[in-house]
C-alpha cells in the first residue's frame, strides 16, 4: 500500500538572492516527489529566487509583510495552513518562526521544523528571548553547523530538540578551476556588516604594497556597497580591487579565480565557501562559526583571525605566490565537498525529520 504524500510548506522572510535562498532552490530541485508535495511562502516581498522555484513546478506565494510586528499575521497564516492541508511547516531563520510557529499550532499542523541558517549576529536581548519562546513551537531546531548548535543550546533550547544538518550544494554544477594560473583572488557575498568586506579591502591594500601583482575581485551587492566603493577609491585600489556587483553565474566566475577568500565576522555554514571548494579553489577565511568545520586547516585552505587585516594579507600572499600549493589544496577541497557536503545527503536528512 503506497504511503501518503506529505505537504511541506517552507516559510521564509523573502525570496532575494542569498545563501539560504539558494538552499530553498535545492529543496525544490531534489525533493522526493513521490513522498512530498512542497509549497513556498515568503512573509515579505517576492524576489528572483521565486521564479526559479516556480520553474521547478512548486507554488510560491508572497504576503508582502511590512517591517515591524503584525500579530494578525499568525491568524492569517493559520487559516492558510489549514486551507492548504499542510502536514509540515519548515521555517527558515527567526522572523518566519515567530509567525509560522504559533500559526502551525493554531492550525494543528502535525510537525514544525525550524532551520537556523545564521548565527543571529549581534541580536539584541529581546530578540533572543523571542527566539527562545518561538522555538518552543518547533519539534526540531536544525542547526547548519556544530558551532550553531552550541550557540542554540546556550540560548536555552533543549539539546534533545536540536539537530545538526550540515548545508550541502549540488557539486555537479561546479567545474574545476585552474588555481595554478595567477587569476585574481575572489570573494563572493552579501555586502552587509557581518561579512566585513572593509577588512578584506584593508588586507588587499597591505598585500599589494608587498606584491604589486596582487589582484582581488569581489562579487555581490548590499547596503554596505557605497562605503566599500568609497574605501577602494580612498585607498587608491582601483587597479587592484574590482567590485563586480551581483553575479548570477557563480560557477563560471569561480573558474576564473586563483583562490577564494572571506573575511566574515560570523558564519553558519557558508555556501560560497562550499561552492569555491567544489570548484577546486583553495580558501582563505576567518576562523569563525562553521568555517573550521568546512576548511581542513593546511589541507584545503587556511584560517585567519577575524578583524586582522595584516594576518589576512599575509595569508593571501602565501597562496598567491605558490601555485603548486593552491592546486594541491584545491584538489583536496573539491574531494572533501563531494564526499561530505552533497546537497542530496542534506535533503534526505531533512526528509527523514519530516517523517519522524
Amino acid at each position: 500500500m503506497p504511503q501518503p504524500m506529505l505537504h511541506v510548506v517552507h516559510v521564509v522572510g523573502q525570496f532575494e538572492m542569498g545563501g539560504m535562498e539558494k538552499l530553498l532552490v535545492e529543496f525544490a530541485r531534489h525533493c522526493d516527489r513521490d513522498r512530498f508535495k512542497l509549497s513556498f511562502l515568503a512573509l515579505g516581498k517576492r524576489g528572483i529566487v521565486a521564479d526559479e522555484i516556480e520553474s521547478l513546478g512548486w507554488p510560491v506565494e508572497s504576503l508582502g509583510l511590512a517591517p515591524g510586528l503584525d500579530p494578525w499575521l499568525i491568524i492569517r497564516l493559520g487559516l492558510l495552513f489549514r486551507r492548504l492541508g499542510v502536514d509540515v511547516v519548515h521555517t527558515h531563520n527567526t522572523r518566519p518562526l515567530l509567525y509560522a510557529g504559533p500559526a502551525a499550532s493554531l492550525a494543528r499542523v502535525k510537525r514544525v521544523i525550524h532551520t537556523r541558517h545564521g548565527q543571529r549576529f549581534k541580536a539584541p536581548r529581546h530578540e533572543n528571548a523571542m527566539f527562545r519562546l518561538a522555538a518552543l513551537t518547533a519539534n526540531r531546531v536544525v542547526c547548519v553547523s556544530h558551532d550553531s548548535a552550541r550557540l542554540t543550546r546556550a540560548e536555552g533550547v533543549a539539546p534533545r530538540r536540536i539537530r545538526t544538518i550540515l548545508n550541502g550544494i549540488d557539486t555537479t554544477r561546479f567545474q574545476p578551476a585552474t588555481p595554478e594560473h595567477v587569476n585574481p583572488a575572489l570573494a563572493v557575498g552579501r555586502f552587509s556588516p557581518e561579512k566585513d568586506f572593509a577588512n578584506l579591502i584593508h588586507a588587499a591594500a597591505i598585500a599589494v604594497r608587498s606584491d604589486p601583482t596582487f589582484r582581488l575581485d569581489i562579487a555581490g551587492d548590499g547596503k554596505c556597497m557605497p562605503e566599500i566603493r568609497q574605501q577602494v577609491a580612498d585607498l587608491n585600489l582601483g587597479r587592484t580591487v574590482q567590485l563586480l556587483g551581483q553575479i548570477s553565474d557563480i560557477p563560471t566566475l569561480l573558474t576564473q579565480a586563483s583562490c577564494f577568500t572571506l573575511a566574515s565576522l560570523t558564519e553558519g555554514i557558508s555556501l560560497t565557501i562550499l561552492e569555491a571548494m567544489a570548484a577546486g579553489l583553495p580558501v582563505i577565511a576567518t576562523r569563525v562559526g562553521g568555517n573550521p568545520e568546512i576548511i581542513a586547516e593546511g589541507e584545503t585552505g587556511l584560517l585567519v583571525p577575524a578583524s586582522n587585516p595584516e594576518a589576512l594579507a599575509k595569508t593571501l600572499l602565501t597562496l598567491w605566490q605558490d601555485s603548486t600549493r593552491r592546486r594541491k589544496m584545491g584538489d583536496a577541497g573539491r574531494a572533501r565537498i563531494q564526499k561530505e557536503f552533497d546537497v542530496r545527503k542534506m535533503v534526505i536528512e531533512y526528509e527523514r525529520l519530516y517523517l519522524e
